[in-house]
């Protein structure tokens, strides 16, 4: 009975936080990207442009060319993620056309003195809308596959990369979408919506990646040093960390050393440093970004697509 409790309520937690995500990627697309022909690639662009040429809502089309991506989460990730992925689909899309300036200004009073009818948006400018845009479309998505959804479209595949392979999902953007910012550069004619584009790729996937996994906040060290018991026991004491002892050979003396390899906070590493310093001032130490951890003291950023047993 608790096992179902707490899946209900896991599952509640996920959908509240997918249509948050939902409402705030409506909000990206409809105010401020469409409008200018703008987008960072996507189905939210193939869409913009369906709309643009054939005035065929947004929203409506992002839904009919998503199913078929739909059917290929369902199969790779599994039915939980099938199934955020096809919620966060249509209610993606439903506030796309629900929040739209144009819907807005017809049939409420809501922002109706804000709407500029000339682009249809919150604004005349093209910088303020891309730079406004990126940001809420990254935030929204973000929080979005924070929860295990998607909104279809290509977070499909940038969410089999993630889970196959563990690239970021702002990589995974970047390889997926600069293809549909050049056709959408092609079909309008306009070589100035592809900067554009990439602009908004750039903000989008910097916050998107922010917003799903976190600061990175932990940084792996390797310590060489001759004082390698006094480092390594303070570390334990002080930091309360592993180590890890690497043997190794010096590659121009050719004798045999240690290796310690730790990971701490980004706020300990100036008490490792000082650590270091105070033990053996020639001690050879190297601090590199650590994209991911798992274990006792450390909480993981990778996110968990796959369906839940």
């Amino acid at each position: 009975m608790k096992t179902k409790s707490k899946k209900f309520w896991s599952g509640l937690r996920d959908f509240t936080g997918i249509t948050i995500g939902c409402i705030i990627f409506g909000i990206s697309y409809s105010w401020f990207l469409i409008p200018f022909k703008v987008a960072p690639g996507g189905i939210g662009g193939l869409a913009g442009v369906l709309y643009h040429l054939f005035g065929f809502p947004a929203g409506t089309s992002m839904i009919v060319i998503n199913i078929p991506l739909f059917v290929v989460a369902w199969i790779f990730l599994g039915k939980q993620f099938g199934l955020r992925s096809f919620f966060g689909m249509l209610v993606g899309g439903f506030f796309v056309d629900l929040l739209s300036p144009h819907f807005l200004y017809e049939n409420t009073n809501f922002l109706k003195h804000m709407i500029n009818t000339q682009y249809w948006a919150l604004t005349d400018n093209i910088l303020l809308a891309s730079i406004a845009g990126s940001v809420l479309l990254g935030f929204g998505l973000g929080i979005i596959f924070r929860f295990r959804g998607s909104t279809g479209g290509t977070d499909i595949p940038v969410a089999i990369l993630k889970q196959y392979t563990g690239i970021s999902i702002g990589t995974g953007y970047w390889v997926i979408e600069s293809l549909i910012i050049f056709f959408i550069g092609i079909v309008f004619n306009d070589l100035n919506l592809i900067i554009w584009g990439y602009l908004n790729l750039f903000i989008t996937t910097q916050i998107v990646d922010l917003t799903a996994e976190g600061v990175p906040y932990v940084k792996g060290a390797y310590i060489v040093s001759k004082n390698e018991n006094k480092i390594r026991n303070r570390i334990i004491d002080e930091l309360d960390r592993g180590i890890t002892v690497l043997h190794s050979e010096g590659g121009y003396t050719g004798k045999p050393q240690n290796v310690l390899f730790c990971v701490v906070s980004r706020r300990q590493v100036a008490l490792l440093r000082k650590i270091v310093k105070e033990e053996d001032k020639s001690a050879f130490m190297v601090l590199t970004d650590v994209n991911d951890v798992m274990g006792d003291g450390f909480k993981t950023r990778m996110l968990d697509l796959q369906e839940v047993k």
